[in-house]
């Protein structure tokens, strides 16, 4: 009976506790320590893990700060707060960081535009691209079905008119809605650059006009105006340089159709 049973258990339970002991003796031996510092700037990080700094999430930004030299003004949602505290944590001086938004780069709203067809799918705004590059008549324009509002975690973007539209003063500049838009119309911007082309029609003026009473038509107005070189016609289509744009309003005055726009709000 000692050598059927209980023989058994005593060779299994001495060998358990060797394992043990082998186990403990392995994870002191081949031990990673991990700087505490990464733990403390994992704590003051927002977690939002939107991947706007650049890394996989917020875990992977704060070793980054510790082990690869990361500067600590990275974290959007965070802003300056945040990028105080990681600063502390550092040991080091506070590096500033510029406020910035989503802009939406249309303003064909249902009052400018309209549809070519009644889509009865997915109410997806990728979805219905799919088809004929969207059921608006401008193939560059909103099209209105939300998908941007929906994956924005802090409920910045709503749609109006047909459009979507950003609340600033909610917006923590993750970069969520610049992803999913699939007519890339959004753009992450510096909220001091309140002066913007709310348009992304790469059309000729004529068509740009038959197709959206708010587009921009390449007339070059805006351009002859600026006295600072800012803002030039490329592919029908008004860009402004912000390194060289003060925010003057000239352009936004001379533009014919509204297609420049102020963002401050």
């Amino acid at each position: 009976m000692f050598e059927t049973f209980i023989l058994p258990i005593i060779i299994f339970a001495v060998i358990g506790v060797l394992a043990g002991i082998l186990l403990t003796v392995a994870s002191k031996v081949f031990e990673v320590k991990v700087d505490e510092r990464i733990e403390k700037i994992s704590d003051v990080l927002p977690q939002a893990n939107c991947g706007a700094c650049g890394f996989a999430g917020c875990a992977d930004y704060a070793d980054a700060v510790v082990n690869k030299g990361a500067v600590t003004n990275m974290c959007k949602p965070g802003g300056s707060p945040v990028a105080k505290k990681i600063a502390a944590v550092m040991g080091v001086e506070a590096a500033s960081i510029t406020p910035e938004a989503a802009v939406i780069h249309c303003q064909g709203n249902c009052n400018a535009t309209s549809k070519k067809y009644e889509f009865d799918g997915v109410k997806s705004c990728v979805a219905v691209n799919r088809f004929y590059s969207g059921d608006g008549f401008c193939s560059y324009g909103c099209i209105g079905l939300g998908d941007c509002a929906e994956i924005c975690s802090e409920n910045a973007i709503s749609i109006k008119n047909g459009i979507a539209c950003v609340d600033k003063s909610k917006c923590i500049a993750c970069g969520k809605c610049v992803k999913i838009c699939p007519n890339s119309l959004i753009s992450i911007h510096p909220i001091k650059n309140h002066i913007d082309v709310k348009c992304s029609s790469k059309d000729n003026g004529k068509m740009t006009k038959t197709f959206c009473k708010n587009g921009c038509i390449g007339c070059k107005i805006c351009e002859k105006k600026c006295e600072n070189d800012a803002i030039h016609v490329v592919d029908f289509h008004a860009v402004i340089d912000y390194t060289k744009c003060t925010g003057c309003g000239v352009c936004l005055e001379a533009c014919p159709t509204g297609a420049i726009a102020s963002c401050e709000k």
